[in-house]
Protein backbone atom coordinates (compact mmCIF):
# COMPACT_ATOMS: atom_id res chain seq x y z
CA UNK A 1 0.00 0.00 0.00
CA UNK A 2 0.88 3.48 -0.41
CA UNK A 3 -0.83 6.96 -1.01
CA UNK A 4 -1.62 9.37 -3.68
CA UNK A 5 -2.34 12.48 -3.32
CA UNK A 6 -4.78 14.63 -5.69
CA UNK A 7 -4.71 18.49 -6.33
CA UNK A 8 -8.13 19.64 -7.03
CA UNK A 9 -8.28 23.35 -9.67
CA UNK A 10 -8.58 25.09 -6.30
CA UNK A 11 -5.50 23.89 -4.59
CA UNK A 12 -7.31 21.43 -2.03
CA UNK A 13 -5.65 18.19 -1.53
CA UNK A 14 -6.83 14.64 -0.47
CA UNK A 15 -4.53 12.00 0.35
CA UNK A 16 -5.90 8.49 -0.47
CA UNK A 17 -4.44 4.94 0.06
CA UNK A 18 -3.70 3.24 -3.26
CA UNK A 19 -2.77 -0.46 -3.78
CA UNK A 20 -0.40 -1.55 -5.59
CA UNK A 21 -1.20 -2.34 -9.20
CA UNK A 22 -4.38 -0.41 -9.10
CA UNK A 23 -4.85 2.53 -11.64
CA UNK A 24 -5.02 6.08 -10.45
CA UNK A 25 -8.54 6.71 -11.66
CA UNK A 26 -9.15 3.47 -10.02
CA UNK A 27 -7.79 4.67 -6.75
CA UNK A 28 -9.30 8.25 -7.29
CA UNK A 29 -12.98 6.38 -7.53
CA UNK A 30 -12.51 4.18 -4.56
CA UNK A 31 -12.16 6.90 -2.90
CA UNK A 32 -14.47 9.38 -4.18
CA UNK A 33 -12.24 11.58 -5.84
CA UNK A 34 -14.08 14.51 -7.13
CA UNK A 35 -13.40 15.28 -11.00
CA UNK A 36 -12.28 11.89 -12.31
CA UNK A 37 -15.25 11.40 -14.47
CA UNK A 38 -13.80 8.08 -15.98
CA UNK A 39 -16.82 7.72 -18.21
CA UNK A 40 -15.57 4.48 -20.07
CA UNK A 41 -14.73 2.48 -16.91
CA UNK A 42 -11.07 2.77 -17.91
CA UNK A 43 -11.08 1.05 -21.14
CA UNK A 44 -9.14 3.94 -23.10
CA UNK A 45 -11.95 4.76 -24.81
CA UNK A 46 -12.57 8.60 -23.37
CA UNK A 47 -10.83 11.02 -21.86
CA UNK A 48 -12.50 12.06 -18.40
CA UNK A 49 -10.01 11.02 -16.38
CA UNK A 50 -7.29 13.44 -17.39
CA UNK A 51 -4.81 14.43 -14.93
CA UNK A 52 -1.35 16.15 -14.91
CA UNK A 53 1.31 14.27 -13.31
CA UNK A 54 4.44 16.26 -13.31
CA UNK A 55 7.97 16.55 -11.50
CA UNK A 56 9.55 13.70 -10.25
CA UNK A 57 6.35 11.18 -10.44
CA UNK A 58 6.39 11.66 -14.10
CA UNK A 59 9.92 10.70 -14.63
CA UNK A 60 8.82 7.18 -13.04
CA UNK A 61 6.06 6.48 -15.10
CA UNK A 62 6.59 4.13 -18.15
CA UNK A 63 5.70 6.85 -20.92
CA UNK A 64 2.22 7.17 -22.59
CA UNK A 65 1.08 4.34 -25.37
CA UNK A 66 0.37 6.21 -28.91
CA UNK A 67 -3.54 5.11 -28.31
CA UNK A 68 -3.09 7.11 -24.47
CA UNK A 69 -1.60 10.04 -26.87
CA UNK A 70 -4.78 10.29 -29.82
CA UNK A 71 -7.04 9.96 -26.56
CA UNK A 72 -5.66 12.92 -24.34
CA UNK A 73 -6.28 15.43 -27.72
CA UNK A 74 -9.55 14.88 -27.11
CA UNK A 75 -9.69 15.88 -23.70
CA UNK A 76 -12.18 18.77 -22.59
CA UNK A 77 -8.61 20.63 -20.99
CA UNK A 78 -5.76 21.23 -23.18
CA UNK A 79 -3.17 18.55 -22.67
CA UNK A 80 0.56 19.13 -21.33
CA UNK A 81 3.65 17.59 -21.01
CA UNK A 82 2.48 16.50 -17.56
CA UNK A 83 -1.18 14.94 -18.80
CA UNK A 84 -2.11 11.50 -18.84
CA UNK A 85 -5.26 9.69 -18.61
CA UNK A 86 -5.06 8.03 -15.13
CA UNK A 87 -6.67 4.87 -16.34
CA UNK A 88 -3.44 4.04 -17.95
CA UNK A 89 -1.25 4.97 -15.02
CA UNK A 90 -0.52 1.95 -12.32
CA UNK A 91 0.61 2.36 -9.14
CA UNK A 92 3.26 1.20 -7.70
CA UNK A 93 4.69 1.11 -4.00
CA UNK A 94 8.00 3.41 -5.73
CA UNK A 95 5.29 5.93 -6.60
CA UNK A 96 4.01 6.32 -2.66
CA UNK A 97 3.14 9.82 -1.70
CA UNK A 98 2.54 10.60 -5.61
CA UNK A 99 0.69 14.09 -6.94
CA UNK A 100 -1.91 13.74 -9.35
CA UNK A 101 -3.43 17.33 -10.47
CA UNK A 102 -6.90 17.11 -11.71
CA UNK A 103 -7.76 19.91 -14.31
CA UNK A 104 -10.69 22.25 -14.03
CA UNK A 105 -13.20 20.94 -16.98
CA UNK A 106 -12.95 16.80 -18.10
Amino acid sequence: MGRVVFVQPDGSKQEVEAVDGQSVMQVARANLVPGIVAECGGELSCATCHVFIGGQWAGLLPGPSDEEVDMLEVAAEEPTESSRLSCQVRFEVALDGMVVTIPETQ
